[in-house]
């Protein structure tokens, strides 16, 4: 979906409009400044969802860096196992 686009006025005029055309559409509102590109605004739940996938394309992407340079991976079994043994001997050790 392309984003909306509207002059720096307009958010002047009509911010009640605007922010109703970002919560339903989901999108970002370009503002113009004299023709040209300014700012973007949109809702805060929009925008709290694209940040929260930013932060897991950028996990995703320094993992597969990682993966490439040869960094040790662990399968989920490996993982889980891993994750067992560590509990259990912090069991045992709080237990003594």
């Amino acid at each position: 979906m392309q984003p909306i686009i509207k002059s720096s006025s307009e958010i002047r005029k009509n911010h009640n409009s605007i922010a109703e055309i970002c919560r339903a559409n989901e999108i970002p509102v370009l503002l113009t400044r004299n023709g040209e590109g300014d700012t973007v605004i949109m809702d805060l739940e929009t925008y709290s969802r694209r940040e929260e996938d930013l932060a897991v394309a950028e996990r995703l992407l320094a993992a597969e860096r990682a993966r490439m340079v040869g960094t040790r991976g662990y399968s989920v079994d490996e993982f889980q196992n891993n994750m067992r043994r560590a509990i259990n001997k912090g069991a045992k050790t709080s237990g003594e």
